[in-house]
């Protein structure tokens, strides 16, 4: 996206991240950002959580950084979800919830009939010491600590994970956007 924050980028005259928060917000108690550099870029309405580890590139350390958010507020669970994915479904938290509950997991992550969306899911909090310790050995793949925790996937419709990846792909929400 020529270097320019994904966040950010304009859809439907708002910027992406709004379009994400619009979706998730109302299925969660509190909303945090997970986002390294100036937090003051998405302004004063929410936390901003830095991962603090700049040694280890990727969403690993963002979901860390929201379970040791979410421990600290008494919460033993932590939902995820990318900034690039507008069409987030208003279930979302639902249909990962019940899944959790009938499979007992400690990880529910999307999925979509492209395949396993790792950064969309419902996480158990308690895993943060073993997150910390899979990213200190040098492990950042998220597909890697789900699958040794023995995570469950959800299935959903593809157009619900859309990503905005390129111009072609932003355009491309534009129409969905449109109808």
């Amino acid at each position: 996206m020529g270097g320019q924050d994904k966040a950010f980028l304009p859809l439907g005259g708002r910027a992406l991240v709004d379009h994400v928060i619009a979706r998730i917000e109302p299925q969660v108690r509190l909303l945090a950002i997970s986002a390294n550099g100036d937090p003051g870029r998405f302004g004063p309405k929410r936390p901003v959580l830095a991962d603090g580890f700049d040694d280890f590139p990727g969403p690993l350390a963002g979901i860390l950084a929201a379970m040791d958010w979410a421990r600290a507020l008494g919460s033993d669970w932590v939902v995820t979800a990318a900034t690039d994915t507008p069409f987030l479904p208003v279930t979302l938290v639902d249909r990962l919830v019940r899944a959790q509950v009938a499979s007992a997991a400690p990880i529910i992550l999307a999925e979509s009939p492209a395949g396993l969306q790792p950064v969309t899911g419902l996480w158990y909090a308690g895993l943060a010491e073993g997150l910390r310790a899979t990213l200190i050995a040098g492990s950042f793949k998220v597909t890697d600590f789900a699958d040794a925790k023995i995570a469950v996937s959800v299935p959903f419709p593809e157009e619900a994970f859309f990503n905005v990846n390129t111009p072609e792909d932003l355009a491309r929400a534009e129409a969905m956007l449109a109808g």
